[in-house]
């Protein structure tokens, strides 16, 4: 049972990818995952209020049963596959990010500065949350899907919208993590 608790190489997961994109192709899907947020507000009712939300969210059906099973999926990994929850981040960034406060570095999945029940109750972690959330659904919205739509299933469909996207995102990780992110959080 060793093997299933390490990650997985690339030489098997790759063709997993690959052969679910394949699939996907098949059957004339994409995947991605933002386009979900459509549909589930479109479930919820906003298709009454907002004309952006009324479409046949039941052509969208199987790709709910992606997020439930990546929700699934993710609750076993974390829970009953993973043996450490640290992730295996460089030493010199753990340093970087315990000087910014940030002192769960590199013994936890997510920084529990930012998600514990007492950081929720901090305005400014609130407020950053709030922001970064409308700005990922915003961009993700803005650029026709997110990074797992573009990278994955529109880099692999030959989509030059898609490079461009994932080029974007790129750039935008790399100036919030060297410039803006030691802006917000650097006290």
């Amino acid at each position: 049972m060793d093997w299933i608790y390490e990650p997985w190489p690339w030489y098997f997961a790759g063709p997993m990818i690959a052969f679910v994109l394949f699939l996907l192709l098949m059957v004339d899907k994409s995947f991605g995952m933002s386009a979900n947020l459509r549909t589930i507000c479109t479930l919820c009712g906003a298709g009454d209020k907002v004309t952006f939300f009324k479409f046949d969210w039941k052509s969208q059906k199987w790709n709910l049963v992606v997020v439930f099973g990546a929700i699934i999926g993710g609750f076993i990994g974390a829970n009953l596959l993973t043996t450490d929850m640290a992730v295996a981040i460089n030493p010199a960034t753990i340093a970087n990010l315990q000087a910014m406060g940030f002192k769960s570095a590199g013994t936890s999945y997510l920084p529990t500065e930012l998600f514990n029940n007492s950081a929720l109750l901090s305005i400014q972690n609130i407020f950053i949350l709030v922001i970064g959330g409308i700005l990922v659904g915003f961009g993700a919205r803005y650029a026709g899907g997110c990074t797992s739509g573009h990278a994955i299933s529109g880099l692999s469909n030959l989509q030059l919208p898609s490079l461009v996207a994932v080029i974007g995102f790129f750039i935008g990780g790399l100036t919030m993590v060297h410039f803006l992110f030691p802006f917000i959080f650097e006290l």
